[in-house]
């Protein structure tokens, strides 16, 4: 096994080349170049140069991870007989992925290197853009761009911009979070002779005709709250500052628990929305609940008790924690498995508590919490075997309701009458339905008839108090027959 010597190119043209690394080149032998597309090998070439590169293996190929993972292959086999150099545009240890991949296999003991520096082109991108990398910078690949991972505070140095295509791949990436009008600069052959820098806006990114091998894309920070809108931190700063002293004295006076009704309420509006298939609505009452989860998470920060962070590590853990057969080697072969294992999980969590209806609670809905009861109730098998069971107690209890309300007090009648709804929920629950949605449709069902009936009065020119209650039965029954054709319209 013999070494394999890097070498850095640099960034720009022969000059900017050090001179032990210009003299290594000279007498290198033999030579292997990543690509020879590069000044400092055109320059050379003048002097003599003899080299091999791999520009051949990048037509074998569809991607850049099979041609890096050859190419450093071909290296390694090469060695096995003889010292090879190998030269690389920039600096060997930045932004080079076949480096990468024979790291590695140094480490698995298949190859041994020896890395000599070469002049990065982030020192050539600092000086071209008149940045300083102290305020903080991310260089990240053009090349698969997350545009989750971007901190738009910073500047953001894009390498792999190498052709019209991944600049059309990146401005759609960078368009995830930043407006399509974003100035953004493209440096090419930084630091050499031939620099050229030119601001466009974002979404002219891809028509530029100075994208080649030599292009790095640079994003300055988004200095303004308001291009930032699409940043979590940007809603966590504003959610801050509304907390502050210099915020609003409605939001510094919120609880946990003066904050309960609202949540609830957003809750009950997301739901509207979905039930009609609003997308826009959904976004908008999405945010309106999250906005209830950064309130709460602030005011945990501003009690000194726990922050985003902790809500953040808590979910997280837990959705790793219960989907083994995700992030795990647990296999599962159907949903149904999926839930067995997930309350599996959670019993061992959560250990049972003194009764079973421990838990099952729900401040916000009395009928969801009706239904938790029966539901852990019915499965230690306290409940009829079919929903007959059910029919014969409602009308039992439907029965003792009518007596009370015959003759009984308002707090006997209450009584009954709470023993009728909890039968309700119980025959729901036998026929896989969710009282509180039913609820919910039920009440939205009413507004929609309730205010055709309102129309119909108010195109009479009249009040409610001058229709007798058969006449605002009927615009009702009007009401309800044009949502039954609706209803008929969508199955057709």
């Amino acid at each position: 096994m013999h070494t394999i010597h890097i070498l850095g190119l640099g960034a720009g043209d022969l000059l900017q080349l050090p001179l032990g690394v210009y003299r290594t080149l000279k007498e290198a032998d033999p030579l292997y170049l990543r690509t020879a597309d590069h000044p400092v090998v055109t320059e050379l070439e003048t002097e003599g140069l003899r080299y091999k590169s791999f520009d051949a293996i990048y037509e074998k190929h569809d991607d850049f991870a099979p041609v890096y993972k050859e190419i450093a292959e071909t290296l390694i086999a090469l060695a096995e007989n003889v010292s090879v150099y190998y030269a690389v545009p920039g600096h060997p240890l930045v932004a080079e992925q076949t480096v990468q991949f024979l790291i590695e296999a140094e480490k698995q003991g298949r190859c041994e290197l020896s890395i000599a520096g070469g002049q990065s082109f982030l020192d050539a991108i600092f000086g071209a853009l008149r940045i300083d990398p102290i305020e903080g910078f991310q260089l990240v690949d053009g090349i698969g761009l997350d545009s989750d991972r971007l901190n738009m505070t910073e500047h953001i140095l894009i390498a792999q911009v190498y052709d019209q295509f991944s600049a059309s791949e990146v401005k759609l990436s960078l368009m995830e979070k930043y407006p399509e009008d974003y100035p953004v600069t493209i440096v090419t052959a930084a630091g050499a002779t031939s620099e050229r820098l030119r601001t466009v806006p974002l979404h002219e990114l891809d028509r530029s005709a100075e994208i080649d091998n030599l292009t790095t894309v640079y994003v300055p920070p988004a200095t303004e709250q308001t291009q930032r809108l699409k940043e979590w931190q940007t809603f966590r700063e504003i959610i801050a500052k509304l907390r502050s002293p210099e915020g609003c004295p409605w939001d510094r006076e919120q609880t946990h628990e003066s904050l309960r009704p609202y949540l609830l309420e957003e809750a009950h509006e997301l739901l509207q929305a979905i039930e009609e298939e609003d997308d826009e609505a959904i976004a908008e009452e999405l945010g309106d609940v999250l906005l209830q989860v950064f309130l709460h998470a602030q005011i945990g920060q501003d009690s000194g008790y726990f922050q985003l962070e902790d809500v953040l590590e808590a979910i997280s853990d837990k959705m790793i924690r219960r989907h083994p057969h995700v992030f795990s080697d647990v296999e599962v072969a159907s949903s149904d498995e999926v839930v067995d294992n997930w309350q599996a999980i959670k019993r061992q969590e959560k250990p049972a508590g003194e009764s079973l209806l421990d838990g099952q609670d729900r401040y916000s809905s009395s009928l969801l919490t009706s239904y938790n009861y029966q539901k852990k109730a019915a499965k230690a098998g306290f409940t009829w075997k079919d929903a007959d069971g059910a029919w014969a107690k409602f009308e039992e209890e439907l029965q003792e309701f009518k007596i009370e309300v015959a003759n009984g007090s308002k707090d006997q009648q209450l009584d009954e009458f709470g023993d009728l709804l909890f039968t309700l929920v119980n025959i729901a629950r036998f026929y896989g339905l969710s009282p509180e949605q039913a609820m919910v449709q039920a009440n939205h069902k009413f507004r929609t008839r309730f205010s055709h009936v309102e129309q119909r009065a108010q195109e009479d020119g009249r009040t409610f108090s001058d229709y007798t209650l058969d006449q605002l039965d009927s615009f009702w029954n009007e009401a309800k027959a044009g949502h039954r054709e609706d209803e008929n319209h969508e199955t057709r």
